[in-house]
């Protein structure tokens, strides 16, 4: 999720609205306080459409995950057979492609991981903003019947019950205060010489194979110690 999107979830879910109040010239509380509350619902869809988008990575990295132990298992055994058939070269295509597969592994079940802990993240903002509405709603739905109370009192009580209400919407402002402010790569590596780079990359290919070969030999040690 993105900083900007996190700030914005904490600034409502912490804040409340005395300052746009302020800021707005002729704004009522309450129009300021329903205003809150829709800003609420904005950032909670906001929200699970994060959400939606890191259960839809976590499934598809769960798939190949799935995929590659698969066909990491299925190439074990056609290692074994190559072997058993002195298809040196069969085998050693085999071992190649795990080794593939073997460096995808551990960035998958990264992948996994991450999204599972975004997952619980962004449940736990939604959560925490569809309990700020509520409580928006519950100091706006007493913020209206104090004006409610007011427009009902006699004139002879209308002195005293004005100050009440102005008390009652004073604390409701504050209870939002701030809610209604906007919200408002990969690190460079080094160059190196282009007779680098490929020397670099022929050391690369070397290791790689001399690595086929271990495992070639090892698949034939131990099938000859199972013949055994």
């Amino acid at each position: 999720m993105s900083e900007q999107l996190v700030s914005r979830v904490k600034r409502l879910v912490s804040g409340g609205v005395n300052s746009v109040v302020d800021a707005v010239e002729n704004a009522t509380p309450e129009m300021v306080m329903k205003e809150a509350i829709r800003e609420l619902e904005s950032a909670t869809d906001q929200v699970r459409d994060e959400l939606g988008k890191i259960l839809a990575n976590k499934h598809l990295a769960s798939r190949r995950l799935m995929d590659a132990n698969a066909k990491h298992e299925t190439l074990t055994g056609q290692i074994s057979l190559a072997v058993d058939e002195g298809r040196d070269d069969l085998a050693e295509a085999a071992i190649a492609r795990q080794m593939d597969l073997e460096s995808q592994i551990p960035v998958l079940e990264g992948a996994i991981s991450d999204a599972s802990n975004e997952e619980a993240e962004l449940e736990g903002y939604i959560e925490a903003l569809q309990a700020r509405r509520r409580e928006m709603e519950e100091e706006l739905s007493a913020f209206k019947e104090s004006r409610e109370s007011e427009t009902a009192l006699t004139e002879d009580g209308e002195i005293a019950a004005s100050g009440n209400a102005e008390r009652k919407a004073s604390k409701a402002e504050r209870a939002f205060d701030r809610v209604m402010r906007d919200a408002s790569g990969l690190p460079g590596s080094g160059g190196t010489g282009r007779q680098d780079a490929a020397k670099i990359a022929e050391l690369e290919t070397l290791s790689r194979s001399n690595r086929i070969k271990e495992r070639l030999a090892a698949a034939k040690a131990q099938t000859g110690e199972e013949a055994k």
